[in-house]
């Protein structure tokens, strides 16, 4: 199977089954999405999710979280990965949003990535969710299930070959989707350790399939 005949049918399996997929972060603004974004590295949206109602009916906006101190907000943080460091990067966010940006968050990548505690992945969320932009952000499990389904080769072995490697495949209305569709796959089915094959609806479409092959 050609790669570009194989990158059609998952899309359109993905399109067919979640059209109007979003992100699982709960926030009530641009600002509140990036925080629980922030947050969210290397620790479950479930638990994010636990935690930020708390933390934003005390610092709703960056206005008051430029306010607050880091100790102030790990009182609400601490249950999430690396508490101190997280604490420290959003207040530190919250007070260059409010010095340089009137307390609102940029859609400009190099401007998002000036921020403390954001990195690549965090910025195209950003700028994808809140911002349609056509840009797609590459955590553990796209990263996974990309290399697993043969979207990507293994020459692709960065977070960022990754995402230029999907980009140049997948139309460009696709990609703000094409985040959410990798990462729910890899989050619910096609998991790291144990892999739900049984029921995995693009098994004929893995490369495990195919002789000689091996699951990644």
């Amino acid at each position: 199977m050609k790669k570009t005949e194989r990158y059609e049918r998952i899309l359109d399996h993905f399109r067919q089954e979640m059209p109007d997929v979003n992100t699982e972060l709960e926030f009530g603004s641009v600002f509140q999405l990036l925080v629980a974004v922030i947050l969210s590295a290397q620790c479950t949206d479930k638990r994010i999710n636990q935690v930020t109602p708390e933390l934003f009916r005390h610092y709703p906006d960056a206005r008051s979280m430029a306010q607050a101190e880091p100790e102030d907000i790990l009182e609400y943080i601490s249950s999430v990965s690396y508490p101190n460091a997280k604490a420290d990067h959003l207040v530190r966010m919250a007070r260059m949003l409010v010095e340089k940006h009137q307390g609102e968050v940029p859609s400009d990548m190099n401007l998002l990535l000036n921020l403390p505690g954001v990195g690549r992945k965090t910025a195209n969320v950003i700028q994808s969710v809140a911002f349609g932009k056509s840009a797609l952000a590459v955590d553990t499990h796209v990263f996974r299930v990309a290399h697993r389904l043969g979207l990507v080769s293994k020459r692709d072995n960065t977070p960022y070959k990754v995402e230029l490697a999907l980009s140049r495949h997948i139309p460009a209305e696709d990609i703000p989707r094409a985040h959410h569709w990798l990462l729910l796959h890899g989050r619910y089915v096609c998991t790291s350790r144990k892999p739900h094959c049984e029921k995995c609806d693009l098994a004929h479409l893995c490369p495990k399939l195919i002789e000689g092959s091996k699951l990644e």
